[in-house]
């Protein structure tokens, strides 16, 4: 079979592509990494029982929690029920609480399976937030789920605070409250407002050198409950600062999807942990690329994961926060799920040349799994917008 389509350019004409690219083999038995791997995961909507697709999307649990194992069985931890799964935009605190539950439930099936969930402020309207113990009692709500269920908590930014919060004194009161209740440590989750605007501010500063400060005290002064943080600014600068004055046991999580390779490699004294949305669309690439890591061969770490960091810039470019209509898009490319619809019909945040795009730097960095399944599906997607 001719690996062969016609894809549409910037400029507006149409080209021949050819497909170059090999699918990553997948490994006989679960990887061991000596980097910890969270994948922020989607999830799969359900076109054919959407009513109001907007305002109630349908989920597919069977699809969602099998892509879930896709993911253990390739050696990755489970950040559920994150920004990559549409919190706040498309997958409500209902959907979430499902989503949670079920995947809890499913890691308990699988030997070694492991998973941190999403807790944060979401049910509560930013707006409806008079005062920070309204916040307080927000995530209350969510840590308590969480644990009842059996989970450890990420302590997701919330729009909520940012919104109510008058100084970094605030924040501190906020998080040491939460902190202090729970069960186990929990991650930290800064999430920059080129992910989601309603962030601006966050910590209290508008700047990085006072939010800096402002999440490094609240850190110290909870470090027997702090994990460790994930940090998404995508500025490997800012990350590497952050990391540097981290306290001795607290653990950086690489949230940035630009310059994740180098992050996670190290500069020869200290590396990033990970937590990603990106390795939800390239976790074949990126299961490989650790274990060699994790077996001293940087080279074979760099050979494959350097050539996902294009693709991924592709993904998460600016408006940033509709980085999930790429990731679902690959998703099914691949064959993971049956079609590409995404809640709140956010598969039109992107535009066609936007996938054309994704579509050719999957293919140059061996992200496509099934070429003929992928070809296929590509000129359907691309016949719809009139390129033949």
């Amino acid at each position: 079979m001719t690996l062969t389509l016609n894809l549409p350019t910037s400029d507006g004409s149409v080209e021949s592509y050819r497909l170059v690219g090999q699918p990553i083999e997948r490994p006989a038995t679960t990887p061991v990494f000596n980097r910890i791997a969270y994948a922020a995961a989607h999830v799969v909507s359900d076109p054919r029982r959407e009513v109001d697709p907007w305002n109630r999307p349908a989920i597919d649990w069977d699809a969602t929690i099998a892509f879930r194992h896709h993911l253990w069985s390739l050696g990755f931890k489970i950040a559920e029920a994150m920004d990559t799964s549409q919190r706040g935009m498309g997958l409500d605190w209902a959907g979430a609480q499902e989503l949670i539950h079920r995947s809890i439930r499913a890691s308990r099936e699988v030997p070694g399976a492991d998973l941190a969930c999403g807790a944060g402020t979401d049910h509560l309207a930013p707006s409806d937030a008079k005062s920070i113990d309204d916040v307080i009692r927000a995530y209350e709500t969510q840590l308590e789920f969480v644990e009842k269920h059996g989970g450890r908590a990420i302590m997701m930014a919330s729009r909520a605070l940012a919104r109510v919060a008058t100084s970094p004194d605030d924040y501190a009161k906020v998080y040491g409250r939460i902190l202090s209740q729970a069960k186990d440590k929990v991650v930290l989750h800064w999430l920059g407002d080129m992910f989601d605007p309603q962030l601006a501010g966050y910590w209290g500063s508008p700047k990085f050198e006072g939010a800096l400060e402002s999440v490094l005290r609240i850190i110290g002064e909870n470090t027997d409950k702090v994990e460790g943080i994930k940090i998404s600014l995508l500025d490997n600068a800012k990350e590497i600062v952050l990391r540097d004055r981290l306290p001795e046991g607290v653990l950086c999580f690489t949230g940035d999807d630009f310059n994740y390779a180098e992050l996670i490699e190290g500069d020869g004294k200290r590396y990033s942990h990970a937590l990603l949305g990106i390795f939800d669309a390239v976790a074949p690439s990126a299961s490989k690329a650790l274990a060699s890591l994790a077996r001293g061969d940087t080279s074979t770490f760099r050979s494959v994961i350097e050539p996902t960091v294009p693709l991924s810039r592709k993904i998460f470019e600016a408006p940033t926060q509709y980085y999930k209509a790429g990731v679902v898009f690959l998703a099914w490319l691949n064959g993971h799920q049956s079609h590409f619809s995404l809640p709140a019909g956010m598969q039109s945040a992107r535009g066609v040349n936007h996938y054309a795009e994704i579509f050719r730097l999957a293919d140059r960095a061996d992200v496509l799994d099934k070429p003929e399944l992928a070809l296929k599906r590509m000129k359907n997607f691309v016949g719809v917008f009139g390129v033949e």
